[in-house]
């Protein structure tokens, strides 16, 4: 083996020693006992998308600091050095009768100024665009608020999963049971010359299905773990164990018409929209205040050598100061103010449409929410008598085996019914859970 093929091998042996060593770790640990709070806590703490909702929440209210300070006096100093040719001075008698320099040269030439520029009037443009940026920052709010009630929804679906393989996993394993001992009993039948050996077979047949039925529910519920863990930031090989039961929740109280009413005033999608319309509708504000005039308040004061503000020019150093008004007032821009708010106008109007669309589909929502629990009680109320009768009619059918008037395959469709019976049970509670938990999605709880 060359060099480069014994570190490849190497390398390969301790990627595959952690790997390994990983996983017998994950086994060994202990489980982790979370009800569904916790876990929705978890993954609240844990979420980047969540977190990244959060910075662009943090971004618009910085927005609204910026168009806060708009208005508000700015004050800044500069400094700097210009260096010129050389000229001829200019020279005229003195009263004296001596030379009189009125323009010296002066090759280096030093300035610096504190400037002020203070906008006391925009013709409401900078008050509309901060009322927007509020409303901005505000459905910002409603998008952090809906991105968690979209992962409380996501981790309450993977919270039952893991329930639902969990029951599924029970259920199948009593099936399994009860395979394994009618094969000890059939097999016993057979030694004693009672049966022939196909319904051993079969019989076999039966335990197998089982036994797979086992592994896959098994899979299942790892599966589920490990994005169950994904959510809540732990290991994706932390085992998860559920504190709750997949049992019935109860059923809303309200009326349909109240629920609507409800979800409409507790949906942050739409708090967002409304906001969002706000913000347009200021936004074309703003964009026609460009046709006002501004007044602005300016100033400030200089220092330097030469000044050109004093005369004669002198090679020292001077101060100055300066203070004023200025007015102004766009008469001609082309149309670009009265683009800017029919396209402010136009996005408010885009949202107003989207808030009606969401009204419309919110209340469908609701309806389905509400009629996915009837037909889920429903489903449970049908399991439950299935089980019952499915439980009753394989204990007839085992005494009449027994007795020797019932044949094999009169058992094992008694063990499949069963079986299904048990595992429709758990999936109709499980469907009952994820539509209880749509609904409080829906709702915007």
């Amino acid at each position: 083996m060359t060099r480069k093929g014994f570190v490849i091998f190497v390398t390969f042996v301790v990627a595959c020693s952690c790997v390994l060593g990983r996983a017998a770790a994950a086994q060994d640990a202990q489980p982790l006992r979370l009800s569904l709070e916790e876990a929705r806590t978890r993954a609240v703490a844990a979420s980047h998308r969540l977190a990244e909702a959060r910075a662009r929440a943090s971004v618009a209210e910085a927005a609204v600091e910026i168009r806060q300070v708009a208005d508000r006096p700015v004050v800044g100093a500069s400094a700097g050095y210009t260096r010129t040719n050389h000229v001829t001075e200019f020279l005229f008698p003195g009263p004296t009768g001596g030379p009189r320099v009125l323009y010296p040269d002066v090759p280096d030439n030093y300035r610096t100024r504190v400037d002020l520029q203070w906008p006391i009037y925009t013709g409401g443009r900078t008050d509309a665009l901060e009322r927007a940026a509020r409303a901005d920052a505000s459905a910002a709010e409603a998008d952090v608020a809906a991105a968690q009630a979209d992962l409380r929804l996501e981790v309450t679906r993977a919270f039952w999963a893991v329930v639902t393989a969990q029951a599924t996993a029970v259920v199948v394993q009593q099936g399994l049971t009860r395979a394994q001992a009618h094969l000890s009993d059939v097999r016993q039948r057979f030694a004693a010359g009672l049966i022939p050996p196909n319904e051993v077979a079969a019989a076999q047949a039966q335990e197998s299905r089982d036994r797979m039925l086992l592994i896959e529910a098994g899979n299942q519920r790892a599966l589920a773990s490990a994005e169950l863990a994904r959510l809540i930031g732990v290991d994706l090989l932390q085992p998860i164990d559920p504190v709750e039961a997949l049992d019935v929740p109860a059923a809303p109280a309200s009326p349909l018409a109240a629920l609507v009413a409800d979800a409409r005033g507790l949906r942050n999608e739409r708090r967002a929209l409304e906001q969002r319309i706000a913000a347009a509708d200021e936004q074309r504000l703003a964009a026609e205040a460009g046709r006002r005039p501004t007044v602005a308040v300016t100033g400030g004061f200089d220092y330097a050598r030469p000044n050109p503000r004093i005369f004669p020019r002198a090679r020292r150093w001077d101060d100055s100061w300066d203070a004023g008004i200025a007015v102004g007032w766009s008469l001609w821009d082309g149309g670009r103010t009265r683009a800017e708010a029919r396209q402010a106008a136009g996005i408010a109007a885009a949202s107003r449409q989207r808030l009606a669309e969401f009204d419309s589909v919110l209340a469908l929502e609701v309806q389905q929410r509400l009629l996915d629990i009837d037909s889920g009680r429903a489903a449970i109320a049908a399991a439950d008598d299935a089980v019952r009768a499915a439980g009753e009619a394989r204990r007839v059918v085992a005494e009449r085996y027994g007795s020797g008037v019932a044949t094999q395959t009169d058992v094992l469709d008694a063990e499949v019914a069963l079986l299904q019976a048990g595992l429709d049970r758990t999936r109709a509670l499980a469907g009952v859970r994820l539509a209880d938990a749509r609904l409080a999605r829906a709702l915007g709880r």
